[in-house]
């Protein structure tokens, strides 16, 4: 794996928003491919500051760090991707369900993904679960992600999975379900493809769906 790609990577890992754009223009100027900066780079990075999340060397300010460091890779990679031609990965729609106004985590999700190659529309916060329906017919996604923070709007996501049954749209898209009070067990539940820990899992099971 070339320095410069590791480079990248421990960027990402200590937080480096200031470096990181250059690193990632001389992976470029080394030959590396957006994709390789992307998973051997970027993604790993981000595997080990989840790591040290989960152990609680970093915390949640760490972990928004972490996505605006990302963030800024983005415009380069973006650009280069253009320029060769690079298809996206897939289109995923991100809200937060109906009576529910956190954010961060849908946040983090959606630029982890977008620095993975998807086209992510984040329709926003307090979603009913008729937008999520509408947004899906208009807009044909890969991927609906629908995240919650408050037990008490978690069987939102058990009604949008019903309305896109109703509207005959289930079959068309993957659907994934996440946030604190959520679990594999619920996802299931509920008829949910797949179930997002965090944003790091998210993105992983997201690749796994409709990896392209």
């Amino acid at each position: 794996m070339k320095e410069s790609i590791l480079a990248v990577r421990k960027a990402v890992d200590e937080l480096d928003l200031d470096g990181v754009t250059g690193l990632v223009r001389a992976c470029l100027d080394e030959g590396a491919s957006p994709e390789e900066i992307f998973q051997d780079g970027i993604t790993a990075g981000l595997e080990i500051v989840g790591r040290k999340f989960e152990e609680g060397e970093y915390f949640l300010a760490d972990l928004i760090m972490a996505g605006e460091v990302v963030k800024e890779a983005m415009p380069v990679l973006k650009e280069r991707m253009s320029e060769t031609g690079n298809p996206g990965r897939g289109k995923v729609i991100l809200a937060t369900v109906a009576g529910d106004i956190h954010e961060i985590g849908k946040n983090i999700v959606g630029m982890i993904l977008s620095a993975n190659g998807y086209e992510v529309i984040d329709l926003g916060v307090d979603v009913p679960v008729k937008t999520f329906i509408d947004k899906t017919a208009e807009l044909k996604p890969d991927i609906v992600g629908a995240g919650c923070y408050m037990s008490t709007t978690m069987l939102e996501m058990k009604d949008i999975i019903s309305g896109l049954k109703a509207k005959g749209l289930r079959g068309k898209v993957k659907v994934m379900v996440g946030g604190v009070p959520t679990s594999q067990e619920f996802a299931d539940e509920v008829g949910a493809d797949a179930w997002g820990k965090d944003a790091l899992d998210a993105t992983a099971k997201a690749l796994k769906l409709v990896g392209r």
